[in-house]
């Protein structure tokens, strides 16, 4: 078939535009140096709308909601936030954000609201058409060739989600469609996706030359360049766990899957560090309310947005 090149270009142009934009948005972030937590606030609470709303909120209400949600993240309840509880808490929340977000594009991507999303309805909304590729059949053009890779790919992860075999996904398999991090069943597809991208030769485990893909040292140069030495050393301290100078399918899982526990632990000890008074490496509510606007604009609460989600601030969680 031919391709309309339309998608594969736009994600193009997409990369190439948040490139352009990210020294702009740096800018923004840290005006002539200085850490402005509005712009924190509005980026993540999703634009001035949702900052507004929460602005809304009187400091009453405010008080009350983010005192539940420090009993809350207290898991043994001994009056102080730990990094470990801290990290937990922005691990969790990361995960209950991604589930809503999962939980919305399924109503989106449902045009017949039979309660199922099938193929066809998942193309329709991402490319406004059904697209159907040969799988056995090359494309001539190079960027569409690397479109109809990731599409097959979309399509066996699409299935391998679809454990009723049925017409479509229900709401359980599109987030594991969406999120196969998220979901058990989809831990051996994961990996075996990863290892027929990056295994080589085919020996079940990724070497280091395969990690670092189609990279070859310039035959004049001395050394490698800075961002080599960074793959190589994230390669050897953080996923070759028993330095064997090879990635197995558990040390490989970590490298593809997404993990927000470094991001979390890194907030927590951000806010140990800013936050307690002390020196006792732990949080008392005494010392959040005292400086209350640093934990709203952190990734704790969510930049704030945890105070207008019930499922945080609730009795109940």
């Amino acid at each position: 078939m031919q391709l309309d090149p339309r998608p594969a270009t736009l994600g193009l142009l997409l990369l190439c535009a948040a490139a352009a934009g990210a020294g702009e948005a740096e800018e923004l972030h840290y005006r002539q140096g200085e850490h402005r937590a509005d712009y924190d606030r509005e980026a993540l609470l999703g634009g001035q709308e949702e900052v507004d709303e929460y602005v809304k909120l009187s400091p009453e209400e405010q008080h009350k909601r983010l005192k539940s949600i420090i009993k809350k993240i207290d898991l043994d309840s001994d009056g102080f936030l730990t990094e470990s509880e801290l990290s937990s808490w922005i691990q969790m929340s990361f995960k209950h954000y991604a589930m809503q977000e999962a939980k919305q594009q399924f109503i989106e991507y449902d045009k017949n609201n039979d309660g199922s999303v099938s193929w066809d309805e998942y193309n329709i909304q991402m490319y406004d058409r059904v697209i159907d590729f040969d799988e056995n059949t090359a494309l001539d053009d190079a960027e569409e060739e690397s479109f109809r890779q990731l599409h097959l790919k979309d399509k066996k992860r699409f299935e391998k989600a679809n454990q009723d075999s049925g017409p479509g996904l229900n709401l359980e398999e599109f987030i594991a469609f969406e999120h196969p991090e998220e979901v058990d069943y989809m831990t051996e597809f994961v990996i075996q996706e990863a290892l027929e991208e990056h295994d080589k030769n085919g020996d079940g485990f990724v070497s280091l030359e395969e990690f670092l893909g189609d990279y070859r040292r310039d035959p004049t140069a001395n050394e490698d360049p800075e961002w080599i030495l960074v793959e190589k050393d994230r390669f050897m301290n953080d996923y070759d766990k028993d330095a064997d100078g090879r990635l197995d399918p558990q040390e490989l899982l970590s490298w593809v899957v997404p993990n927000n526990q470094g991001i979390a632990q890194e907030e927590a000890l951000h806010l140990i560090d800013e936050m307690d008074l002390n020196s006792d490496r732990k949080l008392s509510e005494e010392e959040i309310l005292e400086n209350q606007d640093l934990f709203l604009t952190s990734e704790a609460t969510d930049y704030g947005r945890q105070l207008h989600d019930e499922y945080f601030y609730h009795d109940e969680l």
